[in-house]
């Protein structure tokens, strides 16, 4: 499920379904020497996020990615997602990126480090398949929470 109007009259029905929040965490790059792998981290991350929300679309719901720049305070960035989901309804949060500053940080949920693949210049069934790939790299975080009872 995504977070549009739509989707969220679903959810709000079956509510009890869906206990997994997938929330995408992209690192914009503001000089002009990083703004193009800043990009391609970005589309890489966004093209998984909507292929993992596809595949288990009445098990979780995708929130709009939270971008931030290289000057922001992760750890105070981190505490208020942690603060501010808390109220939120969802059993299991999972925080994806590429940059692996995220994984010295502490948060409420499970972060997910994937490293960037640039895939702005790969035929369509390459890129599908590279992001399948991924998604099983994921797999194992996603299904050993889930077990958690």
């Amino acid at each position: 499920m995504n977070w549009t109007a739509q989707d969220m009259d679903t959810y709000l029905q079956q509510i009890e379904y869906i206990d997994t929040l997938i929330v995408p965490l992209l690192k914009v790059e503001t000089t002009p020497g990083d703004m193009k792998r800043s990009a391609s981290s970005s589309e890489f991350l966004m093209h998984l996020t909507m292929f993992i929300e596809t595949q288990f679309k009445g098990r979780m719901m995708l929130m709009p990615p939270f971008a931030y720049t290289t000057s922001t305070d992760l750890t105070e960035m981190a505490a208020t997602l942690s603060r501010d989901l808390s109220v939120a309804p969802f059993k299991h949060v999972f925080f994806l990126t590429t940059d692996s500053a995220w994984t010295s940080i502490k948060v409420d949920g499970e972060v997910i480090w994937l490293p960037s693949i640039p895939l702005e210049n790969m035929d369509p069934q390459l890129r599908k398949t590279i992001i399948e790939d991924q998604l099983r790299q994921a797999l194992p975080r996603f299904m050993e929470k889930w077990s958690e009872q």
